[in-house]
């Protein structure tokens, strides 16, 4: 009967152990899912920048662009302006 109760009682000991585990892992679980979500969103933030950046440099290329453009047709309207 004595070795029934010590068997009883390791055993008990032992998932009691385990439920401690257990429930580490849970928490460990969901702070890496927290961790992954917050990485996820910094990274398709850091896309959406690169892209608004990338935009704004086309953008800034297209009007020094049209600003060349003008210059040269305003040059075009004096002389023709001069001719006539």
């Amino acid at each position: 009967m004595k070795k029934v109760a010590l068997t009883v009682a390791v055993l008990a000991l032992g998932l009691a152990a385990c439920g401690t585990k257990t429930e580490n892992a849970v928490e460990n679980t969901a702070v890496e899912n927290a961790a992954e979500a917050d990485i996820n969103a910094a990274v398709d933030n850091s896309a959406d920048a690169a892209n608004a950046a990338d935009n704004a440099l086309d953008n800034a290329t297209n009007a020094v662009g049209n600003a060349a453009s003008d210059v040269g047709n305003a040059a075009e309207n004096v002389a023709n302006a001069a001719t006539n």
